[in-house]
């Protein structure tokens, strides 16, 4: 019998492939986006950015708050109505089960359902990320590429402080 060559996807791309299809639950109408958290090659949660469980979504209402009022992307969290797809994926897990784990996160871009090249957590995302305790980032740039972010980067490059001269 004649060997059969397989061509596997790497296990990086795989838990990103889940983390894709994670993204059709989203209900942004700017970017959406969906995280798995895995241990141990397990998965543990998984998390897509939407309102908070009752509220309507911007799918359902048909406007962006934050769009309608030109806020510039990486701004003004506040006024957005989702929660972030790695928040959601951290809500869901214990912690205990996290720690020492990597989470994979997709983007990809509401409108046009193009990955996002520049997919990275907000500030708020990395705090939550650094405390349950998570060591990687794992995130997709391309199909077949992507970042290793290690978290410890996050906890040594402190976005939390400003500059202050």
């Amino acid at each position: 019998m004649e060997a059969v060559s397989m061509n596997r996807v790497s296990k990086e791309n795989y838990y990103l492939d889940i983390a894709q299809t994670v993204t059709e639950r989203a209900t942004c109408l700017r970017r959406v986006y969906g995280a798995i958290i895995v241990k141990n090659d397990e998965i543990i949660s998984t998390g897509y950015n939407g309102a908070p469980r009752g509220r309507k979504n911007c799918v359902d209402l048909g406007y962006c708050t934050r769009e309608a009022m030109q806020v510039p992307r990486g701004q003004r969290y506040e006024l957005c109505r989702s929660v972030h797809a790695e928040a959601n994926a951290i809500i869901s897990a214990s912690r205990r089960d996290m720690v020492g784990g990597t989470i994979y996160l997709v983007g990809r871009d509401a409108a046009t359902g193009k990955l996002l090249g520049d997919a990275d957590s907000c500030s708020m995302c990395r705090r939550q990320i650094i405390n349950a305790g998570l060591e990687r980032v794992v995130i997709r740039r391309t199909p077949t590429e992507f970042v290793v972010v290690p978290v410890s980067s996050w906890i040594d490059d402190d976005d939390s402080m400003p500059d202050i001269p």
